[in-house]
């Protein structure tokens, strides 16, 4: 059980819609794993990060003695996009502001993305649709995901798409959110004696 924020969710969801949910994502994940060429997986979310960071006065500069001031940065920026089960490849595209139409421009970039990776060198990229694989996003129940025009949109000119909607309070089953929580918790160090990383986020 993940521990989201300062508190659990565990109080808050459904068991059975949960159960029945798991089970059709093993199916899914089931067939990507026997015949990756009929099916995808990739797992959909958008994120928040802060530019607030603080630099402790006893950070030096990669091969420099020379101290770092400590200094601040404000303000935020928003990212979205997915990460395939099969290969955990990931597509994150920046956004202004999670919209449906935010939403809808990044689906169809992700989209054609995975059409010219599938017609590579050897397809023709108008036999998508026909024979191509089918696509399963995995995504949660926010508001932007679901007015009814992008998702009508969405199934006229990205048909090889299926949305599969996350039960209610279950970030868990959302692979792409341990891909925020790792960005998030990066941090830059002062790199100790014959440590020559400039990160710990390895």
């Amino acid at each position: 059980m993940y521990i989201w924020a300062k508190y659990s969710l565990e109080d808050k969801q459904d068991p059975e819609k949960r159960k029945l949910f798991k089970a059709k994502l093993e199916e899914y994940i089931r067939i990507t794993k026997e015949t990756p060429d009929r099916l995808q997986v990739w797992f959909w979310d958008e994120s928040g990060f802060s530019l607030k960071v603080i630099r402790r006065k006893t950070w030096t500069e990669k091969g420099s003695r020379k101290k770092v001031s400590g200094r601040k940065r404000k303000g935020s920026f928003s990212v979205m996009g997915g990460i395939r089960f099969s290969d955990k490849k990931r597509i994150v595209d920046f956004i202004k502001k999670g919209t449906g139409d935010s939403f809808f421009s990044v689906l169809e970039e992700f989209y054609s993305e995975v059409k010219y990776e599938w017609a590579g060198e050897d397809k023709n990229i108008d036999d998508f649709e026909k024979i191509g694989p089918k696509v399963v996003i995995i995504l949660d129940n926010a508001s932007i995901h679901k007015r009814k025009d992008i998702l009508k949109k969405i199934e006229q000119e990205m048909p090889n798409l299926i949305l599969e909607f996350l039960p209610t309070y279950s970030p868990d089953y959302n692979l792409i959110e341990l891909v925020w929580h790792s960005a998030k918790e990066f941090r830059l160090y002062r790199p100790r004696d014959g440590d020559e990383r400039l990160s710990a986020g390895k």
